[in-house]
Order: C-alpha cells, then sequence, then structure tokens
C-alpha cells in the first residue's frame, strides 16, 4: 500500500499562498477522528501517488509521524491551471462499511469496427469494508457488437459478494449502437419524394 507524507496545516495560510509555494491543500476525516485535520502536502509526493493511485484508492496517509488507512474521497482538480487543488481523505474503521466508488476502466474499444461505442457509466458507487475496497473495475469490450449491452451485473464487481452495490444491477454501462450515416430524404428527383400532380 502506498503511503503520502503530509503535515498539519495552519488555517492562518491561506490555501492559495500554500499552492503558490508548492502545496497542495487537504482534509483528513473520519467518524473515530475527534475533528477533521486540515493538511498540506507537497507537489511532488501527491504527484507520485496519483501516477498509480485514483480517486477511491485506499493508501497509508503519514500525518507528522502518524499513520492512518485512508480512502482518497475527493480530488478537486483546477483545469485551467493544469494543477490539483486540494484532496479530501476519508480515515477507514477496519469492522465499518465504507460509501466509495470504482473507477471503470474500458479496454480495448479500438477493435470495435462496427457500431459506435457508447459509455453511459465511468464509475460504480458501492459499499464495503475496508478489507474489500476496489478503486477499479476493468472491462474488454474488444469482441462487443453493434446492439450489445453491458450492464453493472455483468461487471466483476457485481459478483464480489463483500461488495454491496449502491446501483441498480440493470443500469447500463456501455453499449454499442449502429452508425446512421444515411442521408435523409434525398429521393426528390426521382418523384417519389414529390407531391401527386
Amino acid at each position: 500500500m502506498n503511503t503520502l507524507k503530509a503535515e498539519k496545516r495552519s488555517l492562518s495560510v491561506k490555501a492559495r499562498k500554500l499552492r503558490k509555494e508548492g502545496y497542495v491543500t487537504g482534509n483528513l476525516f473520519g467518524r473515530k477522528l475527534p475533528a477533521s485535520i486540515p493538511i498540506q502536502m507537497t507537489k511532488k509526493e501527491v504527484g507520485r501517488l496519483l501516477s498509480t493511485e485514483k480517486k477511491g484508492s485506499q493508501i497509508m496517509l503519514n500525518v507528522e509521524g502518524e499513520e492512518y488507512d485512508v480512502l482518497i474521497k475527493d480530488i478537486e482538480y483546477d483545469a485551467l491551471q493544469g494543477q490539483i487543488n486540494e484532496i479530501d481523505f476519508q480515515a477507514l474503521v477496519s469492522n465499518e462499511k465504507v460509501h466509495t466508488t470504482a473507477e471503470i476502466t474500458f479496454l480495448n474499444m479500438d477493435a470495435i469496427i462496427s457500431g459506435v461505442f457508447q459509455i453511459i457509466m465511468t464509475e460504480v458507487p458501492y459499499r464495503a469494508y475496508p478489507s474489500a475496497l476496489v478503486s477499479e473495475v476493468k472491462v474488454d469490450v474488444g469482441m462487443l457488437k453493434i446492439d450489445d449491452v453491458i450492464r453493472v451485473k455483468d461487471l466483476e464487481i457485481a459478483k464480489d459478494k463483500d461488495i454491496e452495490l449502491m446501483i441498480d444491477p440493470e443500469s447500463v454501462v456501455a453499449s454499442v449502437l449502429p452508425v446512421h450515416n444515411e442521408i435523409p430524404e434525398a429521393e426528390g428527383e426521382n418523384g417519389t419524394g414529390q407531391a401527386a400532380q
């Protein structure tokens, strides 16, 4: 399990100033904590972590020497600046289920040669104990044909007895639609599209 080092953050220093100094701000919260803990991490450490982890991943958070088993609960991106502004972490309790999501990764999309691949859902909400958490569900779609549909119940996560889905198993994740490229009403000159004389 990956470890991220963090420091407690003084709220007297504005988040914008910390970001200019090379930090990402965040919060650690959890039912067993007396209060949420404002934290700060270096952009370098966060970049290293997020090269392998994502929202929904379980990691160890080291706050000034004290370690917490946590879930990456939320990541706030600034698309204009191209940077991460804030990350929130939830401290986990071993015998308590947590609400989170698993990201759906579609494999071999370029192998679909007939039809248009349509993605409806990119993550699956679920509940599980910390020992059963998953951050990613991989789906090989290379063999799909026109009118094929993938539903939540078809995913590996739906077959895991330790995971409680928080969505209808019949919900559509992705499908392959036929290509519609006919030219509508292209028949006037043959007389078929003209009004009767």
